[in-house]
């Protein structure tokens, strides 16, 4: 009787899995540890009462095309959800916006078929590439999101970028503070994915 009862409360439901896949704006490039957007989402999400363990798939520098590569890999965790974050490093070589478009869908594709629910997050190009690679790169996000019926967070950098006060020195990368801003914008949007 003893046994049975030690053991009634203990059918705790396991955390949601939700995959970062991202560049080093995920994987939290210059970051002290601890301080880097899945650790920051995670405890966000706690506050709120959502147990989640967020899983830190950013690599520093990876483009569209290496986030596809790693793609399977990176499913091997089992996530329930995940939220994208690729594109900036394609748009810093200059790739060709129709590229980048094929890798996201092709990563949207295999969550979907993989039954992973998704919150894109986009991107926006440095208006210095021109008129014609700045309109075809910032259409990529809202295109997709539609297509494939994600939820969609316009600007991952939203509130942080260009201030000199929530990035580091390199002034492309958030800080600690930064990071913190992103989280806070975006909550709203996972707890919804979560919900999914």
């Amino acid at each position: 009787m003893v046994l049975v009862m030690s053991g009634a409360g203990q059918a705790v439901a396991a955390p949601v899995k939700i995959l970062a896949l991202g560049s080093s704006l995920t994987q939290g490039y210059g970051l002290p540890p601890g301080t880097e957007f899945p650790v920051q989402l995670q405890a966000a999400l706690k506050k709120k009462g959502i147990d989640a363990q967020v899983i830190n798939a950013g690599v520093s520098g990876d483009t569209s095309a290496g986030g596809l590569s790693r793609l399977d890999w990176s499913l091997a965790d089992h996530p329930r959800a995940a939220i994208i974050e690729l594109g900036s490093n394609d748009m810093l070589r200059g790739i060709p916006p129709a590229e980048t478009e094929k890798n996201l869908a092709a990563i949207l594709k295999k969550l979907k078929a993989a039954n992973v629910k998704v919150l894109l997050t986009g991107m926006m190009a440095q208006r210095n590439l021109g008129e014609e690679y700045v309109k075809a790169f910032d259409a990529i996000y809202p295109r997709l999101a539609g297509e494939y019926g994600v939820l969609f967070y316009p600007f991952f950098l939203d509130g942080v970028a260009m201030n000199p006060k929530l990035n580091q020195a390199d002034g492309m990368h958030p800080n600690p503070q930064g990071v913190k801003v992103i989280v806070s914008r975006m909550l709203p949007l996972v707890q919804k994915l979560i919900h999914k």
